[in-house]
């Protein structure tokens, strides 16, 4: 199986006056920019990438709706949807992923997360402790399951959703797959188990491989796959990557900088992988040669970063990929550019390196 490389969609207002030297952000909006965004998925098609990741939050816009709206002006990319239980009710959902794969030929999967951050949570009117949002998005993803695979009418008694004979007569529109696939993101146990129950892949943030290995093993008996969301800052040069990583951090804004370092954004989160991320970043910034956490805590534990070389970046991805990874959502700084970057240099190595090592497996029987 070829690894899968997934990108996160440029965001309002990024475009390209996010230059390497600030590594910020500051310029996006909660506006939809669809003339660049169509570009840079046309961009991500070009550059060999699968799917982009419509992000989910308050400070972003509906991400179906962006979806529906990307998806109708590109051919073959991608939408990884991200969404929360609580916010809408199954069947209605189903209903609108449903009509949405219709549109666009089934170009969709989703990345379901608990939330994180109960002040957030709040804007939308969910006042659920953690373990109850992972017990809820259990039981809404059940529904919608059944509402994909069975041919009847589906009837539900649970905690958080009932349901009684619900019919949808617009289907799941993608080919082979009967519905999308299912990337639980986080890192905890509930996260996991969750993944198990009811995902088809568990994406996770990234660690190193040796830190991986033993964890992945109950998704990967399961049947499930596993997934990676991290950073690359890949360049000709090792040195010149670690020059770009150091310059990310130097060059933010002193005061977002200074805000960041105090911890906010982790003081105001419950989940458990979030501040056991932030802890190891403090503890130690290159747990691998080609691994940093320098970024974390200024850019969020999405930025645990590879950076490196072309070639050093594909050894990483082949050596994840020996401990079961087979997909991964990256970004960079800035994202159009690393994307084209890594388009252009790295993922032709790891392609190389597939093609070599399968070779390999054949020759020996």
């Amino acid at each position: 199986m070829e690894l899968k490389f997934h990108w996160r969609l440029l965001q309002g207002g990024e475009r390209s006056a996010i230059t390497r030297t600030t590594g910020s952000s500051n310029a996006s909006t909660g506006l939809p920019d669809l003339e660049a965004q169509i570009d840079f998925c046309r961009k991500a098609e070009e550059a060999g990438i699968h799917g982009l990741l419509t992000d989910f939050g308050a400070s972003k816009p509906d991400s179906i709706l962006l979806a529906t709206a990307l998806g109708l002006a590109t051919t073959k990319i991608e939408f990884i949807i991200a969404y929360r239980s609580g916010l809408i009710m199954p069947t209605s959902f189903v209903q609108q992923l449903n009509t949405l794969s219709a549109l666009i030929g089934g170009r969709l999967s989703l990345n379901i997360v608990a939330g994180h951050s109960p002040e957030e949570q709040a804007y939308y009117g969910d006042f659920l402790p953690r373990e109850q949002r992972y017990a809820r998005t259990a039981e809404f993803l059940e529904i919608c399951l059944a509402l994909w695979q069975k041919n009847g009418p589906v009837t539900y008694d649970g905690r958080f959703y009932r349901t009684k004979d619900t019919r949808l007569n617009t289907p799941f529109v993608a080919g082979r797959r009967a519905f999308p696939e299912i990337f639980i993101a986080g890192g905890s146990d509930e996260a996991q188990e969750l993944a198990i129950r009811c995902g088809t892949l568990w994406m996770r943030m990234g660690d190193t491989p040796e830190n991986l290995r033993e964890s992945n093993k109950k998704v990967l008996t399961a049947g499930k796959e596993v997934g990676l969301r991290m950073a690359v800052i890949a360049r000709p040069t090792h040195d010149e990557a670690v020059r770009a990583a150091h310059e990310l951090v130097a060059t933010l804004d002193q005061s977002l900088q200074e805000r960041q370092k105090e911890g906010e954004f982790v003081k105001k989160s419950d989940s458990v992988s979030i501040k056991a991320i932030y802890q190891m970043a403090n503890e130690n910034e290159w747990p691998a040669p080609y691994l940093w956490r320098g970024a974390v805590r200024t850019h969020g534990p999405a930025t645990i970063c590879l950076v490196g070389s072309p070639e050093e970046l594909a050894c990483a991805f082949m050596e994840y990929k020996k401990v079961g990874i087979t997909q991964f959502i990256l970004s960079g700084w800035p994202k159009l550019e690393e994307m084209v970057y890594f388009g252009a240099h790295v993922l032709p190595l790891v392609r190389e390196m597939e093609r070599a090592h399968n070779y390999a497996e054949y020759a020996a029987g």
